[in-house]
């Protein structure tokens, strides 16, 4: 008799049964196809982003002398000059100066949440950190030229010009630091308890675990908040654009006490105010070309951070 039902049973379980609720299966196609489309959306986006990029700049490429890119004229695209060195300096300089101040700042903060700060002064000082992060640029600008300037930039370099990207570097790295704070937090964090109760059980001091076992084994995650903070700071336009100066132009410059212009302000100055861009031939076009290098560089960051953080990854 058991065989009878256990047969009974068994020609009751076809392929019909075994696919599931018929409801619910129609309910995942249909959430399946809707993030598809949304991913398929995306990247269509970026890929017609990127291709209007490359029209423009190619007609760029076209209409201005190759060697005008590479001159001593300095940025001043109404008259006609394209010296792109001028604007790539003067980002470097200012993301070079935000990364001098972020970087401590972030990691000392990060490393004091991870390691030092017990639960309930975590739970306050976290947020408060990531409030910064909510400030909006235009008001650290207008903060950096009435007080960083005068008051810090100034007092120090005697010479120094009120609108300075000394300034403007300062208050870059003092808008990223949350995000290199929070993601070297996360880093730390993620590092086993079990290294740490090692460390400590070879009688090594809470400095010591700290730096020659914690920060080794998150040096992956470290460098990528460095890095997305560089190309944070690469990416800022108002702060830049109200305080660095030079919104005309600028001639080559390297020196932080003076007015320089950056990539990203150097667009906002030459689109600001009009819905027409009018200057020399190619003036308007040189808004694309500027944004392509935006594009390059940011990329290049991206897949070196992605290749640093496999290379110095450790699983555990």
């Amino acid at each position: 008799m058991a065989d009878v039902s256990i047969a009974k049973d068994n020609r009751a379980i076809d392929l019909e049964v075994l696919k599931g609720n018929v409801s619910r299966l129609r309910k995942e196609r249909v959430v399946s196809r809707t993030f598809l489309a949304a991913a398929a959306l995306s990247i269509l986006i970026s890929a017609a982003i990127i291709g209007s990029l490359f029209g423009e700049a190619w007609v760029f490429l076209r209409r201005v002398d190759l060697s005008a890119l590479w001159s001593a004229t300095g940025w001043f695209p109404r008259r006609g000059a394209f010296d792109i060195r001028t604007i790539v300096a003067g980002t470097l300089v200012v993301s070079a100066i935000a990364m001098v101040v972020a970087t401590p700042l972030g990691l000392g903060a990060a490393t004091y949440l991870s390691e030092y700060s017990n639960p309930r002064v975590r739970r306050w000082l976290k947020p408060i950190l990531e409030i910064l992060a909510g400030i909006p640029s235009v008001v650290l600008g207008f903060f950096a030229l009435t007080w960083i300037s005068p008051e810090i930039v100034q007092s120090i370099f005697a010479e120094a010009t009120l609108f300075n990207m000394m300034a403007a570097g300062i208050a870059v790295g003092v808008l990223i630091t949350p995000l290199v704070a929070s993601v070297a937090e996360d880093a730390l964090r993620s590092v086993p308890h079990a290294l740490r109760e090692a460390s400590y059980g070879m009688g090594a001091r809470k400095r010591t675990t700290t730096l020659k076992v914690v920060f080794p084994a998150a040096v992956s995650g470290i460098m990528a908040a460095l890095i997305l903070g560089v190309s944070r700071a690469i990416g800022e336009t108002m702060i830049v654009a109200i305080v660095s100066g030079a919104t005309g132009g600028s001639a080559f410059s390297l020196d932080p006490t003076g007015t320089g212009q950056t990539m990203t302000a150097a667009m906002t100055a030459l689109a600001v105010g009009s819905d027409q861009v009018r200057g020399a031939e190619g003036t308007f076009q040189s808004l694309f070309f500027i944004g392509l290098l935006l594009f390059f560089m940011t990329l290049a960051l991206n897949i070196l951070s992605e290749r640093f953080v496999r290379r110095v990854r450790q699983k555990y």
